[in-house]
């Protein structure tokens, strides 16, 4: 296939979904209420249709390139595969016993601060930042009643510790977006994701020690747990850190959970082997849409989109770091628009991939910078779902707990941190590496 000139009249697809997806939005005030599928889905038919020089037939060919792009179709599975670990997971008790085991182990003089590591450990353990939620802010509203303090304050604990996880988690759909659209292995990105993050984990501990200092409550319940019923979690995490094929762990994760129902008679058999099959319809959508994504993402690369955003960001930006600046402010600015950092990533990681091959930047750095920045706006939009969330749970205004979301806002403030001063010097790392080898 010919290289095409840049051609900006190849981006209205994007343009077309954001208008479609923001003005039902706007409209109906639910930023929920147009599906995200049926978007792309009208984006994909605007993509068909441009470009009249071209056949209808051929365009069809490009879009199925797209859409069924090995990557793409790896972490369409990879996708359904987490949706069944994690639901089995659920059903079998995983997540009631990492809830009770984390409270049980809560220090009385440092609830909120507790609260927030709680959400972090949950968040990592279970790949979700609205499951940890949805687990821990009932929890968080009656501490804070107790404590006399804002509600919004201990739901901004929650909902940071959620993203905490959202964005590291070896099985979050956004850590399997970023390193797909990458290119790179899960644990090298964990591993330069978690040096840039870490200190905005524990500065965001010390200011809630801080605000929270001299507030101490005894907690009058006895929260009661099967450490085994943790150890599914956690199995997968040390296969993940030890650098175990992805189809392995979740395989095996779905397995290990299953034995632990199965005994605890959580479940029988075909109780089982329903959860597996909700779990995997709970992801079909975003399967789907990173399918359609992948189509519409080929037949703008086709038309010259890609090469005119490559265009665009190279008159402007003359360096590595401008390059990082540059991935870093697309996908901040698609998840703004979509509320939704998974789809962000799987939109704007193709993208970055271009520009991290036209720059020379590390995959394991481009992975990085896509998940960070994508899991701290997605912390901050009040029309968020965890935010949402949050809220609706209290009957409070979103805007209640946003003034108390310390991590998301640290999370960016250390992005832009590790891109100005080149952190971590992977290629330094790299040749240090190759020199103790030879």
């Amino acid at each position: 296939m010919n290289k095409k000139s840049g051609n900006p009249w190849a981006l209205l697809p994007l343009a077309v979904f954001l208008i479609i997806f923001i003005g039902s939005g706007i409209i109906t005030n639910d930023f929920y209420k147009m599906p995200v599928i049926v978007a792309f889905l009208i984006s994909a038919a605007v993509a068909l249709f441009m470009n009249p020089k071209e056949s209808i037939s051929n365009k069809i060919d490009v879009f199925c390139k797209g859409a069924g792009d090995s990557n793409i179709i790896l972490m369409a599975i990879i996708f359904i595969l987490a949706g069944a670990f994690g639901n089995v997971a659920k059903e079998m008790g995983g997540v009631d016993a990492t809830v009770n085991l984390s409270l049980s182990i809560l220090p009385e003089n440092l609830l909120i601060v507790g609260l927030f590591v709680i959400a972090c450990f949950i968040s990592f353990s279970m790949g979700t930042s609205v499951g940890t939620i949805v687990a821990l802010a009932p929890i968080a509203i009656g501490v804070a009643e107790k404590l006399s303090i804002p509600v919004g304050l201990a739901l901004g604990a929650v909902v940071g510790g959620g993203m905490f996880g959202d964005n590291l988690s070896m099985i979050s759909d956004t850590t399997i977006a970023a390193i797909r659209t990458q290119g790179c292995e899960m644990r090298d990105k964990f591993k330069v994701n978690f040096i840039i993050t870490l200190p905005a984990a524990i500065i965001t501990a010390v200011i809630l020690g801080v605000i929270t200092s001299g507030n101490q409550l005894t907690l009058d319940t006895e929260y009661t747990y099967e450490i085994v019923k943790v150890l599914p979690y956690l199995s997968v995490l040390v296969a993940a850190l030890f650098g175990v094929n992805v189809f392995i762990i979740l395989g095996g994760g779905i397995l290990f959970a299953g034995a632990v129902g199965l005994y605890y008679k959580s479940f029988g058999v075909f109780g089982f082997i329903q959860a597996v099959a909700t779990g995997i319809s709970g992801m079909e959508d975003l399967a789907m849409i990173a399918i359609i994504v992948g189509g519409v993402v080929e037949l703008i690369k086709f038309n010259g989109g890609i090469q005119f955003i490559l265009e665009f960001i190279r008159s402007r930006i003359k360096t590595k770091k401008g390059a990082e600046f540059g991935i870093a402010a697309i996908v901040s600015i698609v998840d703004i628009c979509t509320a939704n950092n998974t789809i962000a990533i799987v939109m704007a990681g193709p993208i970055a991939k271009d520009i991290a091959a036209e720059y020379d930047i590390d995959p394991r750095r481009s992975a990085s910078i896509l998940d960070i920045f994508a899991a701290s706006c997605q912390g901050l939009i009040p029309y968020g779902a965890q935010i949402l969330i949050a809220a609706g749970l209290a009957s409070i205004s979103p805007l209640a707990i946003m003034k108390y979301l310390h991590y998301p806002i640290l999370i960016f403030a250390f992005g832009i941190i590790a891109i100005s001063f080149g952190y971590p010097n992977l290629e330094a790392k790299a040749k240090k590496a190759s020199e103790v080898v030879s």
